[in-house]
Order: C-alpha cells, then sequence, then structure tokens
C-alpha cells in the first residue's frame, strides 16, 4: 500500500519492565513501553518501538490523538491494515 495510512487504537503500558507488543486490547492492541509517561517519553517510546516492529520509519507513525493519556490513537503510512495486523501478531508477546 503505497501512499495510504491506517489508524491503530492502543492502550499504552508505560515504566514497563519489558517493553513490546501485549496483544489485542478491544478493537486495538496493548503494548508496553520502558519509558516514564512524562514529557512525551512514553510517546516517543511508543513511536520507535512500532516503528521498529512494523519495520517503517519513524517517520511513518504519528500519534494523531491520545498524547496524555495510556488510551492513543497512531496513523502509519505506508501499510495495509492487514499487514499492520499481521506484523503486530507476529510481534506479540506473552502478558
Amino acid at each position: 500500500m503505497k501512499g495510504g495510512s491506517t489508524r491503530l487504537r492502543l492502550r499504552v503500558v508505560p515504566g514497563a519492565r519489558t517493553p513490546g507488543v501485549v496483544g489485542r486490547y478491544g478493537e486495538g492492541w496493548k503494548v508496553r513501553v520502558a519509558a516514564a509517561p512524562e514529557r512525551g517519553a512514553a510517546n516517543a517510546a511508543v513511536v520507535a518501538l512500532l516503528s521498529g516492529v512494523l519495520d517503517l520509519p519513524r517517520e511513518n507513525v504519528t500519534l494523531v490523538a491520545g498524547q496524555t493519556g495510556r488510551d492513543k490513537i497512531l496513523e502509519f503510512r505506508g501499510i495495509s491494515a492487514g499487514e499492520l495486523e499481521h506484523r503486530l501478531a507476529t510481534a506479540e508477546k506473552e502478558d
């Protein structure tokens, strides 16, 4: 999917001992990051984690909603919804 974008709902657990993709959470996904929820550090960690897991450049991953809460919506450019779900499922870790 070139030029298209996909949005994804996330529940973020900041300050986690083991960062990674936890699994499905309602209609979205749950992820853990080691960064504390201070001064945007956890948001930056979420973008870094997902760009790495999804093999996308960081500039293709944008936080569009939820800057100050645990529930977030991210937009991913250059990946289809099906491929996004497949890559997240492949990266899923035990909770």
